[in-house]
């Protein structure tokens, strides 16, 4: 049986994060949308799809898609679905946004295997995004 296409995007939750799950759906397809992975004219899944994909209320998936409707980022349209409007993607080309994604995967396989886990990692990703040197230098 054909099931269609598969999604442009798949949503994932983290409940260890305690970003509120509406929040991080919409902070996925922002990201999505940066770096080039959804393009205007996209469309997102369905709200019954997303409910199937992550066992998620479909009344947050529907705050997720009006935030973003909101910000400008999609549109609605009834009886078809949501639309990608917004594209703010990354000037880097695909392959060195793959490149730079393998990159960052062998990064994180060394960090975990130096003991930290993804609290920590995500720390110190934020903190070297920030460009907080300091924190790294030992005060010994």
């Amino acid at each position: 049986m054909d099931t269609g296409p598969s999604p442009l995007i798949r949503f994932r939750l983290d409940p260890r994060t305690g970003v509120a799950p509406y929040r991080q759906l919409v902070d996925q397809v922002r990201q999505a949308i940066s770096l080039g992975l959804l393009h205007p004219g996209d469309q997102l899944p369905s709200v019954r799809d997303v409910v199937t994909q992550i066992s998620i209320n479909p009344n947050t998936v529907h705050r997720a898609y009006r935030d973003l409707e909101q910000a400008g980022f999609v549109e609605g349209r009834p009886g078809i679905g949501t639309f990608v409007l917004a594209s703010t993607s990354s000037s880097a080309a695909p392959e060195r946004l793959e490149e730079l994604s393998l990159e960052l995967q062998g990064w994180m396989e060394r960090a975990r295997g130096a003991g930290l886990d993804d609290e920590s990692i995500s720390g110190l990703v934020a903190a070297a995004m920030r460009a907080e040197p300091e924190l790294f230098r030992s005060t010994r």
